[in-house]
């Protein structure tokens, strides 16, 4: 399977390679669970080899209903998220995270596919420091159904911050540096 590489930062397109998706042909990633979340590293040359993310599938369905991957860019020393939600939500309405000492700003949908829709976007570091400072164990991902209607989708905390950290240290050990392109100013 091939999956498209999104995220776009300042107008620099965050090649999140295998972080946020996998080419054909590659070989598997390698995946440990560290609390709630998975830490996944492929082994492709990458500017963010590594992700940690946690999927959720509905217990009645057994159909995914959340998905959070979370990616690091050493040479950037920036993070990018994807959220994956269901179809049918109000599009424009966008998604927010909380947890019990942050809120996000509203973050915009970028995509949509037969799987769901997609939030795809770089965030600063104080976003993941501010989701690793709760104290509660578990968050919410807000969402707007085209009906109106409103949902939380949870989410859980446990290990985030030792996921977090082996993540970015795995990152940085293993990243392919973002080169400039050939006519970029030299700083």
């Amino acid at each position: 399977m091939k999956f498209v590489l999104s995220a776009v930062c300042a107008g620099l397109l965050l090649a999140c390679g295998g972080a946020m998706a996998q080419q054909s042909g590659a070989p598997s990633p390698e995946v440990k669970p560290v609390g709630d979340w998975f830490v996944r590293c492929f082994p492709i040359e990458s500017p963010s080899p590594c992700d940690m993310f946690q999927d959720l599938d509905s217990q009645a369905t057994k159909q995914r209903v959340l998905s959070i991957s979370l990616a690091y860019v050493p040479s950037i020393d920036r993070h990018a998220i994807q959220i994956m939600v269901p179809l049918e939500v109000a599009i424009q309405k966008g998604v927010t995270l909380k947890t019990d000492t942050f809120t996000s700003p509203v973050l915009k949908f970028r995509r949509c596919d037969r799987n769901g829709c997609y939030v795809e976007t770089p965030v600063d570091n104080s976003f993941v420091e501010s989701i690793g400072r709760s104290t509660g164990e578990g968050g919410k991902i807000n969402i707007v159904a085209d009906d109106g209607k409103s949902y939380a989708l949870n989410f859980f905390l446990k290990g985030f911050v030792a996921a977090h950290d082996d993540m970015v240290a795995q990152a940085r050990a293993k990243a392919k540096a973002i080169s400039k392109p050939a006519d970029a100013p030299a700083q």
